[in-house]
């Protein structure tokens, strides 16, 4: 995988932040998906029992930006689960510095390990966050700066996407897309739209996380989640595009018929 220069030149000056532990790419370039408006996703680890310094970093991103005015949040900033960072415009890029504290992304990878599947509210994320998401961001993401090795040690104990936890994620979601398309029936009948409509959302994300664990594939984001699942080995014919017709169309149906094939 190439790394874009801009990401290994932002990562070099970001490391040398008092208390940032280790740098890494994700997202679209980190999986050799980006397209030319995709945003350069950097994550910062740090121990929150030795906290970085935040002034230094809201300094540097100012110092990046191309406005003058990106600021750090502090940790937290942004919720429980995407933790916080900064927006910045860099040589015309968008640049995302992302906070990820080392002792949650132990413990996601612990919980990856076991097959504990568990799901959490967070803003921007419609489906909520699992887990395990942390563990699966290390499985997908390119190391930049690890000087002491926690990171790789960590990604060394993950292995690649374990057996356990694609067992769990298949018995928590393969039973589910039934049960919300007989919600979004009910809802419908009653003209319950906005109701009907979650349940549909609910259903079609039910089938691409089964999907995404017979596949072993880690599913990071709801962007892009249906197209995704669809190219999996044992997904339906043109999911994605039967997905996008009948939830389009409000048709419970064919999201039904997709839901049959899925299994």
């Amino acid at each position: 995988m190439t790394v874009p220069d801009l990401a290994r030149t932002i990562a070099a000056q970001v490391a040398r932040v008092p208390g940032i532990v280790a740098v890494s790419l994700g997202g679209s370039h980190a999986r050799g998906n980006a397209r030319p408006d995709s945003d350069l996703d950097l994550g910062l680890a740090y121990d929150a029992a030795h906290p970085f310094d935040l002034a230094a970093l809201s300094a540097l991103c100012r110092d990046l930006d191309e406005s003058g005015s990106a600021s750090a949040t502090p940790p937290g900033g942004w919720g429980p689960w995407v933790d916080g960072g900064a927006w910045l415009t860099v040589e015309g890029q968008r640049v995302d510095l992302i906070y990820r504290e080392v002792r949650r992304v132990e413990k996601s990878v612990g919980d990856a390990l076991a097959g504990r599947v568990s799901v959490h509210a967070q803003p921007g994320h419609p489906h909520g966050i699992h887990g395990h998401h942390y563990a699966a961001e290390l499985a997908t993401g390119l190391i930049l700066h690890d000087p002491s090795g926690r990171l790789e040690r960590l990604r060394a104990r993950l292995g690649g996407y374990p057996a356990s936890l694609a067992q769990a994620l298949e018995e928590h979601y393969a039973w589910q897309p039934g049960f919300w398309l007989d919600g979004a029936a009910k809802g419908l009948k009653r003209g319950d739209v906005h109701y009907a409509q979650g349940c549909l959302y609910q259903a079609v994300m039910a089938m691409v996380q089964t999907l995404g664990a017979r596949g072993r594939a880690w599913i990071l984001n709801e962007k892009g989640a249906v197209a995704l699942a669809g190219a999996l080995p044992g997904a339906p014919p043109n999911f994605a595009g039967r997905v996008n017709a009948a939830l389009t169309a409000l048709d419970v149906g064919a999201v039904r018929n997709l839901a049959a094939e899925v299994g």
